[in-house]
């Protein structure tokens, strides 16, 4: 009996690409060593993408629709498309077909060499030079200030096993990064290297601020090295503050030495914008434990096709 992959898309704003991405998954991707099921996730944009999926779903048999009942985010939607795969194999990719179908079958092909998760690292990046240097300091802080180590050139275009998204499925965070939870997992992990294509139609509904946010979210929900950090430059300060009151008392017994009110607003304000920067990184984390501990689902699904 042939493997069945499933195709995981989270669909936003690409009511223009879906029939031409359909249509390219079902011709690139189709093989005789497994079969095909595409699972299109609505994630509710202001478009008709959920109208242009029912119409495909009439002419197309393995397609599987799902309408969010909001706009609940791209990994939320991500992860109901994970819910809903029967696949013996689950590959995630965009909408926008930046990710090429064509590599379905080398993604596939790859398990065949023992791994349990497939990723994708880009050749190159059809991005703004800005998001391209960006994207590479994310990657820099987010290595350096966690455990889990994570490729510049890695790209969400990614297969996992059976037995990796169950496990996937088991997790419980609130804020996710898909690839960042995809290294978490462990397991075996191979890689190819793709092209990145150009976006098929339209521009991209990620702004700055939306990834500025996700990069924040990111970090702070997946490394507690912040706090480390803050604590190890509090005890740099408290050592520096001793040092300083030492030497001043010393120069006040043997010298003329005259202290300023100019040094002293200068400490006290540099101290006071490192307590607020403490007391703003601890927030982030107060915040995330509120949001975890209100236990909301992840999505929730208004309609089926």
């Amino acid at each position: 009996m042939k493997p069945l992959v499933s195709v995981v898309v989270p669909v936003y704003g690409a009511d223009l690409i879906l029939p031409e991405l359909v249509k390219q998954i079902n011709e690139k991707g189709k093989s005789v060593e497994y079969e095909l099921e595409i699972i299109l996730i609505d994630d509710c944009g202001s478009d008709k993408s959920w109208s242009i999926i029912k119409k495909l779903k009439k002419t197309t048999q393995n397609i599987k629709g799902y309408k969010l009942s909001r706009n609940f985010g791209q990994h939320a939607a991500i992860t109901a498309g994970f819910e809903k795969a029967n696949g013996d194999y689950v590959i995630v990719m965009d909408c926008d077909l930046q990710d090429n179908p064509k590599y379905i079958p080398e993604l596939f092909n790859k398990t065949k060499e023992g791994f349990d998760i497939v990723c994708t690292l880009k050749k190159t990046k059809t991005y703004s030079k800005f998001r391209k240097i960006t994207s590479n300091l994310f990657y820099f802080c987010y290595n350096t200030l966690s455990g889990v180590k994570l490729e510049a050139n890695l790209g969400g275009y990614t297969l996992l096993n059976r037995q990796v998204v169950d496990a996937f499925l088991l997790l419980k965070d609130k804020h996710r990064h898909i690839s960042i939870l995809f290294a978490w997992l462990g397991y075996n992990r191979g890689f190819i290297t793709v092209e990145h294509d150009d976006r098929f139609e339209g521009e991209s509904s990620y702004s700055i601020k939306t990834l500025l946010k996700h990069a924040v979210d990111s970090l702070v929900s997946n490394s507690t090295k912040l706090l480390s950090l803050t604590v190890g430059l509090s005890f740099v300060f408290i050592l520096t503050s001793i040092f300083m009151i030492i030497s001043i008392i010393i120069k006040s017994f043997y010298t003329n030495f005259s202290i300023g009110w100019p040094s002293i607003i200068v400490i006290i304000l540099f101290c006071t914008g490192f307590i607020l920067l403490s007391i703003g990184v601890m927030g982030m984390y107060i915040a995330r434990i509120f949001e975890q501990t209100k236990d909301r689902p992840l999505f929730l699904i208004q309609d089926e096709v």
